[in-house]
């Protein structure tokens, strides 16, 4: 069991709900979710059931067919589970809740009935096909969790020590000095290439080995793919979902979907991109048409960028032509002398940390009318009543067209603006130069 930093929101939800809402965990499949939940059951309920409806037996699911009688829906489970249930002290689990419809239909009447705690953990929840027959409860509370962050990441090194203190150096806004950057970058390199899936973290614990961390990551892809296939029986998910990276390192404004998917209509591959983002292995950012702070209500559902939920997940997918990606291959991603433009690699793990944040992805394109030319913000952000622009360099280089050509555009709506590359953390006028290790501070 690896420390989580939403156990303490499910702490917060115990004791501020009391009962009276059901909470729904939302995440991609293998990121934990139902390790984290049981531990919580464990440790904070005199008693608990998990009932996985992935394997749940035939008699446990058709128990929520008529719930009319609790008294004897409580009885058979503490049967089933061999569990004794005490009232307002233990906790039901529902996990992989989107396979059992009537069961996260039955919640209402379970809190309502308010004897026990509930919690779900779901991925693909919101598929039409899951829920087209139900009432979704309005008692249901929804969190999203996402793969390890950094700081996570570094708590199953045995490191309490470095994201405080990072912190501290960011919020003074002064340098740390280039010998210490560099092994504050190498550090990071080492979360982006291992990721943040816990098994993946755990194989590298245990092994070291980066093959062997790669055949984890692997297995989780092809976990991804027989899902899509279930939702999707035609294919195209998984090639959208396959063409994430060969998509990024193309540098174009948005992710090209006709050069994936030839001839289909758009409003069925804005419901493929919907799909694909309910099942949270990938994020999805818009273009904002018009960059304030409110972006939520201008952005362009038809001009979108994609990236990998997790970044480790996404350097596997980089190298899925072959059978395995060799250590040579993380070795050198790690000391940073792979020959090839790894911009884009950069670009998903900041997309990455940023979603796990909480923030809305949001992007904008945009054309300097007098000589014609193209920018475009990596990434915006909305702070306050203005936005904050990033761009993003896979090196040290501190030019920044697109930051000024952007300010010269909307300069009375931006608040502050981040160039966000691999050197130490300086000031270029008014413009932050920030390790890309400092993302989780904005």
């Amino acid at each position: 069991m690896f420390k989580r930093k939403i156990y303490s929101k499910l702490l917060n939800w115990k004791n501020e709900s009391n009962g009276n809402t059901a909470l729904l965990i939302e995440g991609a499949r293998r990121i934990g979710k139902s390790t984290v939940v049981e531990e919580f059951g464990k440790n904070e309920y005199e008693s608990y059931i998990l009932i996985d409806f992935a394997t749940a037996s035939k008699t446990v699911k058709e128990l929520f067919e008529d719930i009319s009688d609790l008294d004897y829906l409580f009885l058979q489970l503490q049967l089933q589970y061999k569990v004794d249930l005490h009232e307002r002290n233990s906790l039901i689990i529902f996990d992989e809740v989107q396979l059992c419809p009537l069961a996260r239909q039955a919640i209402k009447s379970l809190v309502k009935d308010h004897r026990y705690d509930y919690i779900e953990t779901g991925s693909l929840v919101s598929i039409k096909q899951n829920v087209k027959d139900i009432l979704i409860p309005s008692e249901e509370r929804k969190i999203s969790m996402y793969p390890m962050d950094y700081e996570e990441f570094l708590w199953t090194l045995g490191d309490t020590s470095t994201m405080p203190l990072l912190k501290k150096v960011y919020e003074s806004k002064k340098p740390l000095g280039e010998q210490m950057n560099r092994k504050l970058l190498r550090d990071f390199r080492l979360y982006m290439l291992v990721g943040g899936m816990p098994q993946a973290v755990n194989e590298y614990i245990q092994t070291n080995n980066f093959r062997k961390v790669d055949m984890v990551k692997r297995d989780i892809l092809s976990l991804y793919e027989d899902d899509f296939k279930k939702i999707d029986p035609t294919g195209k998910i998984s090639l959208i979902f396959d063409a994430i990276p060969a998509q990024l390192n193309k540098n174009a404004s948005r992710y090209q979907i006709s050069s994936v998917l030839e001839g289909d209509r758009a409003d069925r591959t804005l419901e493929l991109i919907a799909q694909l983002k309910d099942s949270r292995t990938v994020l999805v950012a818009y273009h904002a048409n018009d960059p304030n702070a409110g972006m939520s209500n201008n952005k362009d559902l038809a001009k979108y960028k994609l990236f990998l939920g997790d970044t480790g997940l996404f350097v596997t997918l980089m190298f899925k032509d072959k059978d395995f990606t060799e250590n040579i291959i993380y070795e050198k991603l790690l000391n940073d002398k792979l020959s090839a433009n790894l911009g884009y690699l950069y670009e998903n793990v900041v997309a990455q940390l940023l979603a796990a944040n909480g923030d809305e992805l949001f992007y904008h394109t945009f054309m300097n009318e007098s000589s014609r030319h193209n920018y475009e913000i990596d990434f915006l952000l909305a702070r306050k009543n203005k936005v904050c622009p990033i761009e993003i360099k896979s090196s040290g280089y501190k030019a920044h067209a697109s930051l000024d050509a952007f300010t010269q555009k909307f300069s009375d709506r931006i608040l502050w603006r981040y160039l966000v590359y691999t050197k130490d953390l300086s000031k270029d006028e008014d413009i932050i130069c920030l390790p890309v290790y400092m993302v989780p501070f904005l």
